[in-house]
């Protein structure tokens, strides 16, 4: 005849079972979505920026992450003012732009520095001798002495000389990293 054991693994050292066991049955939180009977581990929130959440199984919460808009019920002003607001606050999450994968091109150069090769009429892969060369030749094509009273030169002259500042200045900050 067997005896029924009355001692517990947990006396004693060393512990027979491991850290956070216990003998209850687990709490298994179920997914908040209606119908769904599989386990809800992946919390989202009910509204921007509060603290309650609901928790949903991994399906329903892809589904819920594809429809959910942060800026919902606000103007066009108000969403612009808080994502600049979460731009200027969030720094440490702010996407280098030397080493970035998801930008276009090889990851070389930046958003403004390819807007101002474009400017130039210029490929992305154009050295800054091809540059300097393009930036002089529009700069005396649309100099407002060479055309004077040309507005739409004189503001393709400013286009074209904050592309050449752009290209510059991240040529000086590139050959100081050297």
């Amino acid at each position: 005849m067997a005896r029924r054991q009355t001692r517990s693994d947990d006396w004693g050292f060393p512990r027979w079972r491991s850290y956070g066991s216990e003998r209850g049955a687990t709490q298994v939180r179920m997914c908040d979505r209606h119908g769904c009977d599989r386990p809800g581990d992946r919390p989202a929130p009910k509204s921007p920026n509060s603290p309650e959440r609901w928790y949903f199984c991994e399906e329903h919460a892809g589904e819920y992450n594809r429809n959910w808009d942060y800026f919902q019920g606000l103007s066009a002003e108000e969403a612009a003012e808080r994502e600049r607001n979460e731009r200027r606050t969030s720094d440490g999450y702010a996407e280098s732009s030397y080493n970035s994968w998801a930008g276009p091109g090889d990851g070389r150069l930046s958003r403004d520095e390819l807007r101002a090769l474009e400017t130039l009429g210029l490929e992305n892969d154009a050295g800054m001798d091809e540059a300097k060369a393009a930036w002089r030749r529009l700069a005396k094509a649309n100099h407002p002495d060479v055309k004077p009273g040309d507005a739409a030169a004189a503001e393709r002259f400013r286009q074209v000389q904050a592309a050449w500042d752009v290209l510059r200045s991240a040529d000086e900050r590139r050959q100081g990293q050297a």
